[in-house]
């Protein structure tokens, strides 16, 4: 016997969760399906789409933000990847710039993936991504 597992739920240290909710929710079509009760200004949420489950925790406590993010943490972000499947990621590059993104257009791995890559306000990589002879 093995240990059964059904999904993940990567969490994301976040600075300010409007913004990252405007990102997730807003823009990429993430819906709210728990949270702590604050709405936007909530410090943890978990969204979902497309079988894909993401919680967003507030880096700092309300009354201990400070006014800027610390470069180091987005720095540290942008060594965490999230990969999504997306059978189209040409029209995810064309739906991203249509909501005043700025990203590359996807381009094919040499190991047959054709990927979209972006980051997110805090600097965590995603890659939208689907096998390119499948297209």
């Amino acid at each position: 016997m093995t240990i059964e597992i059904r999904g993940m739920a990567p969490l994301l240290s976040v600075f300010d969760m409007p913004t990252s909710l405007r990102f997730y929710r807003d823009i990429l079509g993430f819906k709210v399906v728990q949270d702590t009760g604050q709405g936007d200004n909530s410090s943890w949420v978990m969204l979902a789409k497309g079988g894909v489950t993401i919680m967003l925790n507030t880096a700092y406590d309300e009354d201990e933000r400070p006014e800027k993010p610390n470069p180091a943490h987005h720095t540290i972000h942008q060594e965490t990847y999230l990969y999504f499947d997306c059978p189209d990621p040409p029209g995810a590059c064309e739906y991203l710039r249509s909501r005043g993104l700025k990203v590359d257009p996807p381009t094919v791995a040499y190991y047959g993936m054709n990927q979209l890559y972006l980051r997110d306000p805090d600097g965590y990589t995603l890659c939208f991504q689907w096998p390119a002879e499948s297209e």
